[in-house]
């Protein structure tokens, strides 16, 4: 609610339901057995109430969405062998199919901790832009590193700049594909509650990405890849006037 762009955002209108309704509305095409919000001011709680959606109240203080997210399991009373999926609250045009995706890893991989999910990048301002988060993979899928600095880095092969008609440019080659991070998890419950007890990892401090801490402590997230980049969030009164032009 205190979005320094966007303040309100979650109950910004668009056509007609407040966007977190909306978010939980694409979350529950997911085929997800329940849909939650979990939020930490009232007005959110009473506007999922107007619209029949299940709301709960968490903690105003936690410091990422991953500690609000175990709170969240315990008040729901969740088993530690559940899956869950975090879904942001101002992701209205996230595709249900990849919310579904990101749960099933774990439910084919008993080694992962988390799973996540990431595309390919095309174009270069976008590989070598630090807003832009990039992951490289194992052989097993799971993720190696995440980072804003340009990774895999290709030493004889990059490209010096975009074309000129702006079309795309992929970055690196095919057997070593640069993939840009898309920020949906999905999570072990029991693996949930203990992450609020391990320590800060040094790279987390650095490239500011609480992932990281999972990985620092030697455990496995693995990563669905999509060929598609999923619809943006809504960060700015840009961000929502094109979303509610898609969705009027």
């Amino acid at each position: 609610m205190a979005s320094s762009r966007l303040p309100g955002k979650p109950l910004a209108d668009i056509a007609g339901l407040p966007m977190v309704v909306r978010v939980a509305r694409q979350a529950e095409r997911s085929g997800a057995t329940a849909v939650t919000v979990a939020a930490d001011d009232e007005r959110i709680l009473q506007a999922c109430a107007a619209h029949g959606v299940h709301a709960i109240a968490t903690a105003a203080d936690h410091p990422n969405g991953s500690d609000r997210l175990a709170e969240a399991c315990t008040l729901l009373g969740l088993a530690d062998d559940a899956i869950v999926v975090n879904v942001q609250g101002d992701e209205p045009l996230i595709d249900p199919a990849l919310i579904r995706a990101v749960a099933s890893l774990l439910e084919q991989d008993p080694v992962a901790v988390m799973g996540t999910a990431a595309h390919p990048i095309h174009r270069l301002a976008d590989y070598q832009s630090p807003h832009v988060v990039k992951v490289v993979l194992n052989a097993r899928g799971h993720a190696q590193y995440f980072s804003r600095a340009a990774i895999p880095h290709v030493r004889d092969a990059l490209p010096q700049a975009d074309t000129q008609d702006g079309s795309p440019h992929t970055p690196c080659p095919p057997d070593a594909p640069a993939l840009r991070h898309i920020g949906l998890y999905s999570y072990r419950v029991g693996f949930l509650r203990r992450y609020p007890t391990l320590s800060q990892a040094p790279t987390e401090r650095l490239e500011s990405l609480e992932q990281l801490r999972v990985l620092w402590h030697g455990h496995a997230i693995a990563v669905h890849t999509t060929l598609q980049a999923p619809g943006a969030g809504v960060d700015t009164p840009e961000d929502l006037e094109r979303v509610r032009a898609l969705l009027a």
